[in-house]
């Protein structure tokens, strides 16, 4: 079988509560990086931004934009759950956030610009598995938080964080899960 398919076939990402910070070298990053860019984008728009949130940025995060944007929008608050945010992204060594920012187009519609997002998130979770990481693509409140976007340089009158992919070491390989059945979900028109 095919090494790609076979990999694809085993494909599981790991949760971000289960990982460790580990190190995630340059080459590959930059690898990771350039796999995703490498998506279908039609019109060659490139409607999507990506940001790569490491080393203190992501206890700076933790505590000027987490911490007091949970405090504001929740009031059953306790210690360990402030904790919790203000080191949320301490849990990987890189976490890349993916903006979707649609291009003016008179031809390519805004649902292939996101489609083509989405693509960018999958072939990041992909790049990075391939390489053994923990990986998990994440959209979690923070990731509808127009405090966040706007750090991480989005424009909220039209930009939305298709999420944040956290990358670092496996503690354990993680369990297979449930599956759509394939006869319940696939069609053949012949």
């Amino acid at each position: 079988m095919n090494e790609i398919i076979k990999f694809l076939k085993k494909r599981r990402s790991v949760t971000a509560k289960k990982m460790l910070p580990g190190k995630v070298t340059e080459s590959d990053l930059n690898d990771i990086l350039e796999c995703a860019l490498r998506v279908p984008d039609h019109g060659a728009l490139s409607p999507w931004r990506l940001i790569v949130i490491q080393n203190d940025m992501r206890k700076t995060l933790g505590e000027e934009i987490l911490v007091p944007e949970f405090k504001k929008n929740n009031t059953d608050l306790d210690e360990e759950k402030l904790l919790f945010e203000k080191n949320r992204f301490l849990r990987a060594d890189k976490i890349i956030a993916v903006i979707y920012s649609p291009i003016e187009s008179v031809k390519i519609p805004s649902w292939e610009m996101m489609l083509s997002t989405g693509a960018v998130c999958q072939n990041i979770t992909i790049a990075a598995q391939s390489l053994n990481y923990a990986v998990q693509w994440v959209t979690e409140w923070y990731s509808y938080n127009d405090k966040m976007l706007e750090y991480l340089g989005g424009d909220i009158s039209k930009d939305k964080l298709a999420g944040f992919i956290y990358i670092g070491e496996k503690k354990e390989d993680p369990v297979e899960r449930i599956r759509p059945k394939f006869d319940k979900i696939i069609k053949f028109l012949n």
